[in-house]
């Protein structure tokens, strides 16, 4: 069943149990425990469209609580921790919701090594991928928000994860979590966006999470095999350049925008030169949304 088809109510009994709501996000399913209702109304806005599940296997087992301890009466504080561990300091409990979504990244990171990480955005169209590695600045959560608000399936904004036997991306579709300039871009670009909270004062910023489309949410098991590599990078007022770079090239940059590749040693290594060979690869500057999802619509269109 999905959030959607759950009164709020219940699903606040079931956040508020020990058992806990358990969320299937496609490469993992997470067991939420919180009593705080703003956060989980946030939540339940965000991720209406994924599957609620009972008797399966938990991957992460995440609880967001206030501390107890006497700072809570001095400044509301919420605490991320998993499987008992605490690995971060609280944050104000107004900011629950990008704890939550950086806490999970961070548990990816740290147990999801089966795949092949990618600090890369993803998304797919006419059953072709393409990949977005970028460092923090570049874009990618921009252009990967424009092409899901344009029809294209939403694969991942932070994890381009590719599975260590076949080489084929695994979808990982939570809320793109845009910030500071990019909320006003991307609402100006489509005004029937559906955002979540403006988070200011975090340490990237404001932030406010974009709601992935309902196709993304409910193709979440949805494998597909990459077809182009995109290295974007955002340039105020350039035209649209989409420029053919070498395998070579494109092995290093994507290696050096790996979370797990020296971890994953000889797979790794297979799993780059699979993509690098198979795939048209592309250094890619941009100003103009409406122009570079045309070209990017014609690539995937031949």
């Amino acid at each position: 069943m999905k959030i959607k088809d759950i009164p709020f109510r219940q699903l606040l009994k079931a956040a508020h149990s020990r058992a806990g709501l358990c969320i299937d996000f496609g490469m993992c399913v997470v067991r939420l425990r919180s009593r705080e209702n703003d956060f989980l109304q946030a939540l339940a806005l965000l991720y209406q469209d994924f599957q609620v599940v009972e008797g399966q296997f938990i991957d992460f087992h995440i609880d967001m609580q206030r501390p107890v301890n006497y700072r809570r009466w001095m400044q509301a504080q919420i605490v991320f921790s998993i499987n008992g561990a605490k690995p971060f300091d609280p944050f104000p409990v107004s900011h629950a919701l990008p704890l939550f979504e950086w806490g999970l990244n961070w548990c990816i990171a740290k147990q999801g090594h089966h795949h092949l990480m990618l600090h890369a955005g993803a998304v797919e169209k006419n059953g072709k991928a393409i990949i977005f590695p970028a460092l923090p600045g570049s874009g990618k959560s921009t252009l990967s928000a424009a092409l899901a608000l344009r029809g294209w399936r939403l694969l991942s904004d932070e994890f381009g994860l590719v599975r260590a036997e076949g080489g084929l991306l695994q979808a990982m579709p939570r809320p793109i979590p845009l910030k500071n300039a990019s909320i006003q871009v991307i609402q100006d670009f489509e005004p029937s966006v559906v955002l979540g909270p403006l988070f200011p004062k975090t340490r990237k910023g404001t932030v406010a999470h974009c709601q992935p489309s309902t196709d993304s949410a409910e193709r979440c098991k949805q494998l597909v095999k990459p077809a182009f590599v995109v290295f974007p990078q955002y340039q105020a007022d350039s035209q649209t350049v989409l420029e053919e770079v070498l395998p070579h090239y494109a092995f290093l940059k994507l290696a050096s925008n790996a979370f797990n590749y020296e971890v994953m040693g000889r797979t790794g290594f297979e799993r780059l030169t699979d993509i690098v060979n198979s795939c048209i690869c592309f250094n890619l500057t941009y100003s103009d949304l409406d122009h570079v999802i045309a070209r990017l619509d014609g690539m995937v269109s031949q």
